[in-house]
């Protein structure tokens, strides 16, 4: 593709993109279909729109209308449509009520323990884990907590399910066999387990750094532009494409979902981003920067596996909702890791122009 071709094609997905967001938007209110977080620190945004993803889904096939000639988009869109279909499903089972959680309040002067956490007075917290539904009874007798809200808790798939999806996803984009050769490496018969396990990871790092107004959406947008910088330094044309419209797409949502989000992309947007990002990485195959754009959200998945290990104890994950429920700021974590994201790539794209030149 031509230079004005690729500028083009960025700003018909970057406006289409917003219309479509808006236009999802006002259905997503007038349908009340909003998210009820469950995070305490969070609850001021109930009744906040979700499954704004489906938008991306609009302005994926609009593009790939127009560009369908072109393979890399046409295999990147591919593999994003399904993905968003498939975190569609999941969003619409979320609908889906499974339990109604309390959320009880330390009301005494001293520290009160309950199921995994320390409550100091005044503190807050849901009452999720099988310990804390065992001792909130007791607790609530002796007058050391009260419930101050009831929390509804959305039908999630189990983890089973979710892996088959990614999975699938992930199977799908290897039987495209675009994907032949990887960071210099020519795959074989190895394609297959390396392009699944791709997918799968990167379709999990972007749907967990996903809970705060455009966290996921603004590390996505700073990583696939990044991607676009180093073929451009690498003198690669023909990889930029499906990072200007991974670019495109997450810009054209922030300017709804960048702190106070006015709505959320669910996993329809957020299984869809991660998807369609480790196709085009392994499509253009720059998988060296490709994982190191992504670092900060990969540390975040690491933290979260360790705790999970019980090899560090966190209140509450991952590590962005652990950081927010000590005190600090939500903006505070959202330009931290958009700041951070910003150094890794250029680290990355320094230390590549130093070693093309």
């Amino acid at each position: 593709m031509k230079t004005v071709d690729i500028i083009i094609m960025f700003f018909i997905t970057l406006f289409s993109t917003i219309f479509f967001t808006w236009y999802i938007r006002r259905i997503l209110l007038q349908a009340k279909i909003t998210d009820s977080p469950i995070v305490s620190e969070h609850r001021h945004k109930a009744g906040t729109p979700t499954m704004g993803g489906i938008a991306f889904l609009f302005s994926i096939l609009l593009i790939t209308a127009i560009y369908y000639k072109n393979n890399y988009i046409l295999i990147t869109c591919f593999i994003m449509v399904a993905a968003g279909i498939m975190g569609l499903v999941d969003d619409l089972l979320g609908l889906k009520i499974s339990e109604v959680q309390k959320l009880v309040k330390n009301v005494t002067d001293e520290v009160v323990p309950i199921g995994l956490l320390n409550l100091e007075p005044g503190e807050e917290a849901r009452v999720a884990s099988d310990k804390a539904k065992a001792q909130v009874d007791q607790l609530l007798e002796e007058g050391k907590v009260e419930v101050i809200d009831q929390i509804p808790i959305k039908y999630e798939t189990g983890e089973a399910e979710q892996i088959f999806v990614q999975l699938f996803l992930g199977v799908l984009l290897a039987l495209t066999c675009s994907i032949t050769t990887l960071g210099g490496f020519n795959l074989g018969i190895w394609a297959i387990p390396i392009v699944v396990i791709a997918v799968l990871g990167a379709v999990n790092t972007v749907n967990l750094i996903d809970g705060m107004d455009g966290l996921a959406a603004g590390i996505l947008a700073i990583a696939s532009f990044s991607c676009i910088i180093f073929g451009i330094i690498n003198g690669r044309m023909e990889i930029i494409p499906p990072f200007a419209i991974l670019t495109a797409i997450c810009l054209g949502f922030l300017v709804f979902n960048k702190y106070p989000a006015s709505i959320f992309m669910g996993d329809t947007g957020s299984i869809l981003l991660g998807a369609g990002y480790a196709a085009a990485v392994m499509l253009c195959d720059v998988p060296y920067f490709g994982v190191l754009a992504l670092g900060v959200p990969i540390f975040s998945v690491c933290v979260s596996l360790a705790h999970r290990a019980h090899l560090i104890e966190m209140a509450v994950e991952p590590l962005h909702h652990a950081l927010n429920y000590r005190g600090i700021p939500e903006t505070t974590i959202i330009y931290s890791y958009w700041g951070a994201t910003v150094l890794l790539c250029a680290i990355g794209l320094i230390v590549d122009y130093l070693f093309f030149i």
